[in-house]
């Protein structure tokens, strides 16, 4: 497998210590309100990249023709087949060279994945080849252009320049590192790989630990349910959410 591997989460318990004990249920509704607007209705044959336990796989088993799970991580993909048994496949591979055909799938999906990602030209190229022309791509990208990260660098508490098109390195949140994006960026690559982008959310408007003590997570939930689109075109959400279309080659000539 790659070297350039970020984080893995071989023998980690995520499912536990990131999402049941800390206290992430708002950020948890957030990524399913996107899902379910984004995901066609009928996924056909379709494919969770980076999709470790299966989180979100209710969201998209029962409108599958068939569901399979891709992770790097052999401990969250047993977790999985545990839960959901013969209703998905698992596939442990690595994300720079995706053990899948070319146009395999009519729908894929990848969220809360871009952070372990160095190279998201090659990712993104990799996403496109297993997608089947006029498929679709549901992709959630950590975003470096948020309002917390731009009063940090305005006030000198970071000298990580949000504004800045070229990816976020930030070594001091993972010893290996962790990458944030610019939505320009991102949107960039996603038009040269051959994608078109159809649709924008503003995913997890609310994500703040001094928000979650002021609000029940049900109240937050609310709130996120109205603000995903109207403050898409500003792009300033931690995750920004985009409904992507594999342009069918012959069709552009």
């Amino acid at each position: 497998m790659s070297k350039k591997v970020i984080s893995d989460y071989n023998g980690y318990d995520y499912k536990k210590i990131f999402w049941e004990d800390a206290n992430r249920k708002y950020e948890d509704m957030s990524d399913r309100l996107a899902i379910r607007r984004l995901l066609p209705k009928k996924l056909g044959k379709f494919v969770d990249i980076a999709g470790g336990y299966g989180r979100l796989a209710k969201e998209y088993i029962s409108r599958a023709q068939s569901a399979t799970i891709f992770d790097y991580s052999k401990t969250e993909l047993k977790q999985a087949k545990e839960e959901f048994g013969d209703k998905i496949h698992t596939k442990a591979g690595d994300i720079y060279s995706l053990p899948f055909k070319d146009n395999e799938f009519d729908t894929l999906m990848m969220v809360r994945a871009t952070h372990h990602f160095k190279d998201m030209k090659k990712v993104t190229s990799e996403l496109h080849r297993i997608l089947k022309p006029g498929g679709v791509a549901v992709i959630e990208v950590a975003n470096k252009r948020t309002l917390p990260k731009m009063f940090r660098y305005w006030t000198g508490r970071s000298d990580v320049n949000p504004f800045s098109k070229q990816p976020s390195h930030l070594k001091d949140i993972d010893k290996n590192g962790f990458y944030n994006y610019h939505p320009q960026y991102m949107e960039n690559i996603f038009k040269k790989a051959g994608f078109e982008i159809i649709e924008v959310l503003s995913v997890s408007n609310f994500r703040s630990t001094t928000l979650k003590k002021m609000f029940k997570a049900s109240t937050l939930v609310k709130m996120e349910k109205r603000a995903q689109k109207a403050l898409a075109p500003v792009r300033f959400a931690p995750s920004i959410y985009y409904k992507l279309i594999k342009l069918d080659p012959k069709a552009t000539k």
